[in-house]
This record gives C-alpha cells, sequence and structure tokens, in this order.
C-alpha cells in the first residue's frame, strides 16, 4: 500500500538519505532532473539538504511517496515569492524510484501536489520536461496544458533535449485585494 505523506522539518534529516539515494537513481537511471550521470551520493545529498531547508523556512513542500515504509517517490512545489506571484507555484523533481514505478505512484504524487497548492493558495502551477519522457504522458493524461516547447534545453548524456512547459489552473485567482 502506497502513502503520501507531507515531509516536516522534524522528519527531514531522517528522510534525507532516502531522498537522496531517490535522486541519484533517478539521473543515474537517465532522468533529465538538473544533474547529468553518474550523480555522486553527497551531490544528491546537498541538493536535497538545500530543498528541505527551503521547505523549513515555508518556501516549499516536499511530498514523499512511502511504499511498505520505504521512500520511493517525492515531489516538491516551490511557492513563488515575489509580489505577484502569490497564487502560483513550481512542481518540481516528480521522482519515482526504479524499483517502484509502474504502479501509479507518480500520478498520487501529482494529484497531492495539487491539492498541497491549493492548501497553500496557489491556483496556478508550472513545470517542465524533457519531450518524450513517461512524464509528459502523464501530465497530459493528468490535464496538464502545453504552453511550449524550448528547443535543446537541458543537457543530457547524449545530447540535449526540447523541454516542455506544461501549466494547470487549478481555480479561479483570488481576486485582488
Amino acid at each position: 500500500m502506497v502513502q503520501i505523506e507531507r515531509l516536516t522539518p522534524r522528519d527531514a534529516e531522517t528522510a534525507l538519505p532516502a531522498l537522496a539515494e531517490l535522486l541519484k537513481d533517478a539521473v543515474d537511471g537517465g532522468a533529465s532532473v538538473s544533474f547529468l550521470p553518474p550523480l555522486p551520493l553527497e551531490e544528491a545529498a546537498r541538493f536535497w539538504r538545500q530543498a528541505l531547508q527551503a521547505m523549513a523556512e515555508g518556501q516549499r513542500v516536499v511530498l514523499v511517496a512511502r511504499l511498505e515504509g520505504a521512500l520511493v517517490g517525492v515531489v516538491t512545489l516551490d511557492l513563488a515569492r515575489v509580489p505577484n506571484g502569490a497564487h502560483r507555484a513550481e512542481v518540481q523533481k516528480l521522482l519515482v524510484h526504479s524499483r517502484a514505478r509502474g504502479q501509479g505512484i507518480g500520478e498520487r504524487l501529482m494529484r497531492a501536489v495539487e491539492e498541497a497548492a491549493l492548501e497553500a493558495g496557489r491556483t496556478l502551477l508550472v513545470l517542465d520536461t524533457c519531450r518524450g519522457y513517461t512524464a509528459e504522458r502523464l501530465y497530459r493524461r493528468l490535464g496538464w496544458v502545453e504552453a511550449g516547447v524550448i528547443p535543446n534545453f537541458a543537457l543530457e548524456p547524449n545530447g540535449y533535449c526540447d523541454t516542455v512547459i506544461f501549466y494547470k489552473q487549478l481555480a479561479a485567482p483570488p481576486p485582488r485585494a
């Protein structure tokens, strides 16, 4: 049984090794998520320390998926911190461990991050992925709208990938004050 939970600052240190391993698994498996393989575990841990610090400061939401108690998935929501962006956020780092794929965990994480966004007062979400990735099909199936494609955006081990930018309007924006 998969459980989705919101990570808290108190849980962060305990979750750090599993998050680092999850990022390493994704990058070394070919995911284009800001890093190139082979990803040293310490570099993955350094990324998560910064992300978890942003979470502790209220700038990021981190949701994790657990399968039989083991952390097997994550997605983050980076909350816009500019005055004209209080209604929006960026979905980042949707990762499911290679041993847990094909079980609907990515979809469950995406649905949970949308709920978390609404709870945080965020009605407009954006994200990006490389064209042709499995994630692209998932986002389309979940109602995300393609805003455009940036050619040769991300460097990968075998060249560059075109990046598809998506958005999803979760609700009408709040009225202006």
